[in-house]
């Protein structure tokens, strides 16, 4: 269907539209995509997210049945275009396939819009169904994966953290999920010496005032935190995931 000009809007008025989508999951990627959707939604949950076509272009994924696909939408001027279908909001969009079902091309798979998939939700505990290349991609490829991929938004593993007031360093263990991260005296331990809630820390980044070699820091208001990998990939992991902790925050105020 082609828009007249009273029923178009700006441009300015769609990017409103995105930021206030419940459902718009920004820069999710294809594989975080297929593994929210086939471990926590059902069938007919759908998200949207940026696609790497181009900035007007978005994904449209999809849970049918065993699996997950993915359609192309892109806007262009004041609308939104999906195959020969032009729609002046996303919202016209939804609406218009809750009724007419989506041809999954491969497969012949038949598909209705039933349940959008919010991003404000809490971190799902496993995705172990699901072959994920997270946030925490550190140059792998999908085929490096293993079946049984760690959850996503979680990380644990040893590093050598600075004391408060004795400046000597330390190996403490560090366990990353949901917003919390923690550190225990070792492995073994059930209690943390301590929890950091990282909806009050407002960076994290490399730090090389210590002439240490992969080392970074977590600023929180009373006390910025300086912890080292003992190597490069493993403090890149680190940085990486607590950096898109911090975005999922920010993007939830």
């Amino acid at each position: 269907m082609r828009l007249s000009s009273t029923e178009s809007i700006s441009e300015a008025d769609m990017g409103d539209e995105l930021e206030t989508l419940g459902w718009y999951h920004y820069d999710l990627s294809r594989h975080a995509a297929e593994a929210l959707l086939m471990n926590n939604g059902v069938d007919g949950s759908y998200l949207l997210r940026n696609s790497n076509e181009g900035p007007q272009s978005f994904a449209l994924s999809v849970r049918a049945r065993d699996s997950v696909k993915h359609f192309h939408v892109t806007r262009r001027d004041s609308s939104y275009v999906f195959g020969f279908n032009e729609f002046p909001t996303l919202e016209d969009f939804i609406k218009h396939f809750a009724n007419q079902p989506l041809l999954g091309s491969d497969t012949g798979t038949l598909m209705v819009l039933k349940s959008p998939y919010p991003w404000r939700v809490e971190e799902p505990s496993i995705y172990e169904s699901v072959r994920v290349h997270t946030a925490v991609q550190t140059g792998r490829t999908e085929s490096d994966l293993v079946p049984n991929a760690p959850a996503l938004g979680t990380k644990e593993g040893f590093l050598i953290k600075q004391g408060a007031i004795v400046k000597n360093w330390k190996q403490r263990w560090f366990t990353l999920s949901r917003y919390e991260l923690k550190y225990f005296r070792d492995r073994e331990c059930d209690e943390p010496i301590r929890t950091l809630d990282l909806r009050e820390c407002s960076a994290v980044q490399f730090d090389y005032s210590h002439g240490r070699v992969n080392c970074f820091c977590l600023v929180f208001p009373e006390r910025t935190f300086y912890l080292c990998a003992k190597t490069g990939v493993e403090a890149d992991e680190w940085l990486k995931i607590l950096k898109w902790k911090l975005s999922q925050i920010r993007k939830g105020r």
